[in-house]
């Protein structure tokens, strides 16, 4: 009986717009299965543009170590860069298929690594266009004390690695969400409370893995530069 490791993402750029919610995952993983055993679960909140994924990685490392098979719902869970998606599944080391193509040769997957790359630049260019719009409306971008909070920050605390390693991490995850940020600008929304909805609606957890509040919000906007002014 084959054994499986699942590893599930979820897209914050797409995240429930196409179905790609971690329970969608899930279900279309055990339709696959089959008779099989799920050995294991990995579960990862990441952008698929990032490359440091600790949870991928330790599912490669169960599914070698259990001689079994990693099984992702779709290609894109993996990446949304086609090389380096392509280098990841050579490294691999170990059986990978995919939910929605399990017959798929290494052809099919090259070529659809592509065609998921080449999505990911259509969605920055809509975002882009959205906040454009969004500007065109009214809306104000950019917040000139940013940067001059995060030096008083830094002239407090000094610049000590573990300082400085904290705020990467913060920058860093807001980094991740700044795109959420913009389509809800582009769709209206330009109070902090309402990006919070936004947020919550989306399941979109916050650092600390709880839910977002107007307070949360206007942190991240304060990190990201951004001020809302209707």
């Amino acid at each position: 009986m084959e054994k499986y490791v699942s590893y599930l993402r979820v897209s914050t750029a797409k995240q429930g717009a196409r179905g790609l919610g971690i329970e969608a995952q899930r279900a279309a993983v055990a339709a696959c299965v089959g008779d099989g055993t799920l050995v294991a679960e990995y579960v990862e909140v990441e952008s698929g543009r990032r490359d440091d994924r600790p949870q991928l990685r330790a599912a490669l490392r169960h599914a070698r170590a259990a001689g079994g098979v990693l099984i992702c719902a779709k290609l894109d869970r993996m990446g949304r860069r086609a090389s380096r998606v392509l280098t990841l599944l050579d490294d691999a080391k170990v059986p990978v298929i995919f939910a929605d193509n399990p017959q798929a040769n290494a052809l099919t997957l090259g070529v659809l690594a592509v065609v998921a790359e080449e999505e990911a630049r259509a969605i920055s260019a809509r975002t882009k266009a959205g906040l454009a719009a969004a500007r065109a409306r009214g809306t104000r971008l950019g917040n000139p004390n940013g940067a001059a909070a995060l030096r008083r920050h830094e002239r407090e605390h000094g610049n000590t690695a573990g300082v400085e390693g904290c705020r990467r991490a913060a920058d860093d995850f807001a980094a991740g969400l700044h795109f959420a940020v913009e389509r809800a600008v582009s769709d209206g929304i330009t109070t902090a409370s309402g990006i919070a909805d936004r947020l919550n609606a989306q399941n979109f957890p916050s650092r600390r893995g709880g839910r977002w509040h107007a307070a949360s919000v206007q942190r991240l906007l304060r990190r990201l530069d951004v001020a809302l002014t209707a």
